[in-house]
């Protein structure tokens, strides 16, 4: 009886402590990066300038028969939160990586997930932050009305998009440098972005991009955000969901063998 009790004390202060660890790794996390302008700007002021200009300038399509306004708040949403992910995620993990910090981070007793939920938790709060300024310049600046269900269900949906592209996020992490990293994610995800509808609606791209589009992974992000708000190409849900969960398992097998790689060359 003795033995029992004695053993359940001693695991309740273990998992307190393990569940404060994380906290506190996550939020150093955030302060780091809110301290960095080369990431707060693009993250939380690039989706808000670009609907000024498009969704609020714009307003509508030829004839007024396209509510950019509306459409432009769930890609534009997407489009923040995914690269929040990609350079909170992607670049912070090679700029550790070439400081020696993941190395020395292993050489204490801090668990060895710690570091990338508290990256993790930071691109969610990052995502979330953006979302919802984006949301706020909508519905004043924009003249978005849509039910509130409509806007929660949105923004849960921006938002979960970010563990998918942290992912990938890692696995740039894991096999770009520090100085290159910013330009992989660049040249990855704009392309991407522009390709999937996230800038210019996909109905009016040229036939061919539509056909591209079905193979990347922002695609689906961005129209599993579109069908919240009916204005989607009517992709399955299913579909969609399948492809990002792919992707994510795809991305976390990269991260693994980049890890594998910086093990034996540390260790090896």
């Amino acid at each position: 009886m003795s033995t029992t009790t004695g053993t359940t004390m001693t695991l309740q202060p273990g998992r307190r402590s393990l569940a404060r660890i994380f906290t506190l790794e996550a939020k150093y996390e955030f302060l780091k990066l809110l301290r960095l302008p080369v990431y707060v700007i693009p993250t939380l002021t690039f989706p808000l300038v670009f609907y000024m200009l498009f969704g609020v300038a714009l307003r509508q399509g030829p004839g007024g028969a396209f509510d950019f306004p509306t459409y432009l708040i769930a890609t534009y949403g997407a489009f923040g939160v995914m690269n929040a992910a990609l350079f909170g995620l992607g670049v912070g993990l090679a700029v550790e990586r070439g400081q020696g910090w993941l190395l020395f981070k292993r050489a204490t007793p801090m668990p060895p997930l710690a570091p990338y939920v508290g990256k993790l938790a930071m691109c969610l709060l990052f995502g979330t932050l953006m979302v919802g300024s984006l949301f706020t310049l909508g519905a004043t600046a924009g003249g978005v009305r849509l039910p509130l269900a409509t806007w929660l269900t949105l923004a849960g949906v921006q938002v979960a998009g970010a563990v998918p592209f942290a992912a990938f996020g890692l696995a740039i992490g894991y096999w770009a440098g520090p100085n290159s990293a910013p330009a992989v994610i660049n040249l990855i995800s704009l392309p991407a972005a522009f390709g999937s509808g996230m800038w210019i609606p996909i109905q009016m791209m040229p036939v061919v991009v539509k056909k591209i589009a079905l193979f990347l992974p922002s695609y689906h992000y961005a129209q599993l955000a579109l069908k919240t708000i009916g204005m989607d190409q009517h992709e399955p849900v299913g579909r969609g969901v399948a492809v990002l969960a792919v992707f994510t398992l795809l991305s976390l097998g990269l991260a693994w063998a980049g890890w594998r790689r910086d093990e034996g060359k540390t260790f090896g």
